[in-house]
């Protein structure tokens, strides 16, 4: 083990040491995630009721509560290794600029093409359906990051690729669309007039920028009517926090080598995959009564699901053609605001998550865009790496812990998860130097027009 003065500015794991197996924290969760309900009956999905929409080997891990352990298949870890694994960096420079005493990691998953940690899992999910024998799958995607890492993941294996990709994304972001494209994707913007959803949804709501319950919608529409199809996603669902823990189990095994122990572990959440991925080993110490940590979910203003949402069985998507999921919801009905805050634009959170912030394990609190852009900016400058408008949020709020270290004096260890870069997020940076980006918080009356359409389940 090694001491504090040689901890490097980062910290990778050898090759031999990457994690071979994801971590199922929900084996660990005395109350486990409410499950997936059919729309119709109100009673449970079943696995085969599931799966003319995602892969087989995808419907038992996203039912599996109690699998501690997954082995990760060899032809995975073979294509992790082409940027795994991600270095965990000690931001001493961030540190000195602020003046805390607070020591700050992060874990940096923008080192691959796509950009981000999204990665993880697409090439999960595609690997899957190649063993399936499937022609291609559906997604959504919201600032672009889960669509451009599944079409390099299609591309890898040889599927077809079909992204229904958040218009106001589409508009604000046409590199991140033309990367997709690049990988042999197909992009349309949602809504769109190709699905009988789609187009429903632009008559209910003329000139909508979308959100990605409607992207939602619109793939698993196409995937269902298409053999030899699935539908995919990138966040919220159990399966793909799965796949992301390798984040975490990564993130503890270089603390461990060094001896290192977060005090505060945060992360940005939109859907939970991130954030989720992050937590998973240090929330299974926590609920085991191994250790304790403090846990912080950080979320835009404008879409504030954990902080002034319900925790409730709600549609997944804006059409209400997928399960219901108990989580906390702003309502699938809700229409976010064309901010940049990217990716975390869903309305609703990963159950996992709901439940393990409804039961106290962990905090969440949400962040003014402009706020964030300013943290940004501050840590680009210092750290030399633009990040994403969705990692951000929680730079944002490991800057204000550290801050809080600077009055108090506390010597706190801080980790956050840097979820990637933010190259392909220039139009939102260019609004933010140029003073045209605004503060946009939906007032109570925005929100209980999303809340009035949350179905009745008194389960």
């Amino acid at each position: 083990m090694k001491t504090a003065n040689e901890i490097p500015y980062k910290i990778y794991l050898e090759e031999d040491e990457m994690p071979t197996t994801w971590y199922n924290v929900r084996a660990d969760m005395k109350v486990k995630p409410a499950p997936l309900l059919n729309p119709g009956t109100l009673q449970p999905m079943t696995a085969q009721e599931l799966a003319p929409v995602f892969c087989e080997e995808l419907v038992k891990q996203e039912l599996d509560n109690d699998t501690r352990y997954y082995p990760i298949p060899q032809e995975i870890l073979d294509f992790y290794r082409m940027y795994r694994p991600s270095p965990l960096v000690r931001a001493y420079c961030l540190e000195k600029k602020l003046g805390t005493p607070a020591k700050i990691y992060y874990k940096f998953e923008g080192n691959n093409t796509s950009g981000s940690h999204k990665l993880n899992s697409a090439i999960a999910q595609a690997y899957y359906a190649k063993q399936q024998g499937l022609k291609g799958v559906t997604t959504e995607t919201g600032a672009g990051q889960w669509g451009t890492a599944l079409s390099m993941a299609c591309s890898y294996f040889g599927l077809d690729c079909k992204v229904y990709m958040v218009k106001v994304s589409y508009e604000q972001k046409p590199f991140r669309r033309e990367v997709m494209r690049t990988y042999g994707a197909s992009v349309v913007p949602s809504p769109s007039e190709t699905t009988n959803v789609g187009r429903d949804i632009l008559s209910r709501f003329p000139g909508t920028g979308g959100s990605l319950g409607c992207a939602i919608s619109e793939a698993v529409e196409v995937a269902v009517s298409n053999p030899g199809y699935r539908y995919v996603l990138g966040s919220v669902l159990n399966q793909v926090l799965l796949h992301q823990s390798v984040i975490g189990v990564e993130a503890k095994a270089a603390m461990d080598k060094y001896g290192i122990v977060p005090d505060i572990i945060i992360g940005c959440a939109g859907g939970g995959s991130n954030l989720g991925g992050l937590i998973a080993p240090f929330m299974g110490e926590k609920l085991r009564g191994e250790k304790d940590y403090r846990i912080i979910a950080v979320e835009p203003a404008s879409c504030p699901s954990f902080t002034r949402g319900r925790f409730a069985y709600d549609f997944c998507d804006t059409g209400k053609v997928c399960p219901m999921a108990k989580m906390y919801t702003l309502g699938s009905g809700f229409m976010p605001a064309p901010n940049h805050a990217g990716g975390l634009r869903y309305h609703g959170m990963s159950s996992i998550l709901s439940q393990l912030y409804h039961d106290g394990f962990m905090e969440a609190r949400s962040v003014e865009q402009t706020s964030v852009f300013r943290a940004a900016e501050e840590f680009a400058r210092v750290e030399g790496i633009l990040p994403a408008p969705e990692s951000s949020h929680a730079i944002r709020a490991a800057i204000d812990e550290a801050l809080k270290c600077k009055e108090t004096g506390e010597e706190k260890t801080i980790l956050f998860g840097l979820t990637g870069t933010g190259y392909f997020d220039l139009v939102a940076y260019e609004k933010f130097h140029d003073g045209l980006m605004t503060d946009y918080i939906p007032t109570d009356e925005d929100l209980q027009k999303g809340f009035d359409g949350i179905p009745k389940v008194d389960l």
